[in-house]
Formats: structure tokens, C-alpha cells, sequence
């Protein structure tokens, strides 16, 4: 039989963080990727909730700390992403966890 597509299955937009940890810290070079449908010239950056970048490339390496999001037409907003400049931070993988994952934690400064 037919059966209609859930909401989770449709495509979203994605921001990634390179390297993958969170928080991200401006001192790790951290690089963001914005994945969606569409073309990659069409990505669209936000800054601390504001437009900040229009029509700019697909990825690019973080200079300022702040709140990310990327914005694809027909996928939508990513959700946020944070880079900080903290000096001490806990971090944990950037990935989707579940109770009971094993997990590698990072203490750095």
C-alpha cells in the first residue's frame, strides 16, 4: 500500500561543525558547513539572529564568536549553533546522543 511521508523523513537543513564537539570554540578553527537542497550559492548565513551573509558560500571558517544558522530555500532554517571564545570548556561529541551511549568527554583550555 501507499503510505505518506512522516515529517521525520523529510529533508531538513543541516549545520555542520568541523571539528565535531560541542561547545565550539573559536580557537579550534572551527569550520561550518550548511547542507540542504538547492544550490550551495543560495545559502543563506545568520549571525546572532540577524542576516548576515546572503547568497554566501556553502561553508566557511568561523572568525567571530556568536550564534550561527545557515538558511536554505527549499529546506529551511538549520538549527544554531554557538561558538564561543571561552578559555575552559567541557565538550562533548557533536552528535545526536541517546541514554546509555557511551560517550568520550573533552576538558580543554
Amino acid at each position: 500500500g501507499w503510505c505518506p511521508l512522516s515529517p521525520t523523513g523529510a529533508q531538513t537543513t543541516q549545520l555542520l561543525v568541523q571539528p565535531p564537539w560541542t561547545p565550539a570554540v573559536l580557537w579550534d578553527r572551527v569550520t561550518l558547513t550548511c547542507q540542504g537542497s538547492g544550490t550551495a550559492a543560495a545559502t543563506s548565513w545568520y549571525k546572532d539572529g540577524q542576516l548576515w551573509w546572503q547568497e554566501g558560500p556553502d561553508r566557511f571558517l568561523v572568525t567571530k564568536s556568536g550564534s550561527y544558522r545557515c538558511y536554505r530555500p527549499r529546506t529551511g532554517f538549520s538549527s544554531r549553533v554557538t561558538v564561543s571564545n571561552e578559555y575552559l570548556v567541557l565538550q562533548v561529541p557533536a552528535r545526536a546522543l541517546l541514554e546509555g551511549d557511551t560517550v568520550t568527554l573533552r576538558c580543554r583550555s
